[in-house]
């Protein structure tokens, strides 16, 4: 099995594959640099909008005849978007491999914007932002993120709001596609039964972006100040999140927040999970993530409880969170969090379609492709001081900001006293 290869076309688009004979089929991705981080307020949701559109239809194909296509080929295809990143994504018999990529670079390139289907669909992400609203489980990351980033795009939910959605008008959409789906900012990438020389030869052949400069980089971050946000809803939890700034997606330390994360909150035998779950009972999904972008992240974690259990288990948390930042973790949590960490990444090597996903996020965000070797020896390399050091700077307990659905929000207010008075006040 030979390592990633790239290439880079005249165009500027990128072209990264990882060959993995021992499979029968190839996973392909479509992925071009925007997300609602690059979005205007009036443009809240194009993104997402947008990426629903490019299976509405091409010149060549309708809508069903486009998954007709599809099936008749037996490939699972499917997109997503997300604050950075929009992709159309494959996987398929590594023999229906040049009729699959015509197919997609069509979607992605040649969207024609039906009126009928434009409509149609515009009542189908409605609907999904009112399905989105009624789980506030899922819902409260997002009031978490505007808390931590503000008016900032990264602030906003990818989603968008249906008032954008409801009113946009298809050249504003065609033109957000015309000036973001440009070379630059698109890579073709492939994991699976495949030669590097043929993928390149089918992108030349099948997807011609325009080599247009790349587009303008979305607003920068000025800096963070703690916040609470707060949604009221009748609901039987309060769902509660805290974060902070984390580190950007480039930073040589996220190996040692990945390790982190897992003592703290990333696994069923993290700190958090053994204090909230296991020896109070104080709530069934309890947990901690992070997230990362271009220049900046985040730290955050989740817990979900009745309302007379909120000021004890945010009081639970609180405690963590400032032994986590003042104290070294053992060799034992370390140890165990590492080992956890690479059975994670060696488990994820056994899909095409994370390969791909791998390879196509280190090239747009022009990040070293590691070889699995060096991944592990990254994971195996972080210290107790790298943790300590890290702990201290991200989550210090006075830098988080909280966000809650619930009933009531003087409730959640009062409990926030146990973590940051200053942020209670």
């Amino acid at each position: 099995m030979s390592g990633p290869q790239a290439t880079e076309l005249d165009s500027g688009l990128r072209v990264v594959t990882e060959a993995v004979p021992s499979v029968r089929s190839v996973a392909l991705g479509l992925w071009v640099r925007t997300g609602s981080r690059d979005e205007k307020i009036e443009q809240a949701g194009v993104s997402h909008f947008l990426e629903h559109l490019l299976f509405k239809g091409t010149k060549r194909y309708s809508a069903v005849e486009l998954n007709e296509q599809f099936d008749s080929l037996g490939a699972a295809f499917n997109a997503a978007t997300s604050k950075e990143t929009t992709q159309v994504h494959a996987r398929f018999l590594d023999e229906h491999t040049e009729r699959v990529f015509d197919l997609m670079a069509e979607m992605m390139l040649g969207p024609t914007y039906p009126a009928d289907e434009v409509d149609s669909e515009r009542q189908v992400v409605i609907e999904e932002i009112a399905m989105y609203e009624d789980e506030p489980q899922d819902k409260v990351h997002d009031v978490l993120d505007e808390a931590i980033f503000g008016d900032h795009p990264l602030g906003r939910r990818v989603i968008g709001s249906a008032d954008v959605i409801g009113s946009i008008a298809i050249p504003d959409i065609a033109s957000y596609h015309d000036e973001r789906y440009v070379a630059p900012n698109l890579v073709v990438a492939a994991a699976g039964n495949l030669e590097h020389d043929a993928i390149c030869a089918l992108t030349e052949k099948h997807f011609s972006p325009r080599p247009a400069e790349a587009a303008d980089e979305a607003a920068s971050l000025d800096g963070f100040q703690p916040r609470i946000a707060f949604q009221q809803k009748d609901t039987e939890q309060y769902h509660l999140c805290l974060g902070a700034p984390g580190i950007a997606r480039g930073d040589d330390r996220r190996f040692a927040l990945r390790v982190l994360n897992t003592i703290f909150g990333g696994s069923s035998s993290s700190r958090l999970f053994r204090e909230v779950r296991e020896k109070r009972g104080l709530a069934y999904a309890v947990g901690s993530y992070t997230d990362a972008y271009r220049e900046a992240g985040m730290v955050a974690l989740y817990v979900g409880t009745r309302e007379d259990r909120v000021n004890e288990a945010i009081d639970v948390v609180g405690s963590e969170l400032g032994r986590l930042a003042s104290e070294p973790v053992s060799a034992e949590e370390i140890t165990r969090a590492k080992e956890s960490v690479k059975g994670r990444i060696v488990l994820a090597q056994e899909s095409t379609g994370a390969r791909m996903s791998r390879l196509a996020h280190a090239t747009l965000f022009d990040l070293p492709i590691l070889s699995l070797d060096e991944t592990l020896e990254r994971v195996d390399g972080v210290s107790v001081d790298d943790l300590s050091a890290l702990a201290g700077e991200l989550y210090s307990p006075e830098r988080f900001s909280a966000a809650s659905i619930g009933r009531d929000e003087d409730c959640f207010r009062s409990a926030l006293e146990s973590v940051s008075p200053t942020l209670a006040a």
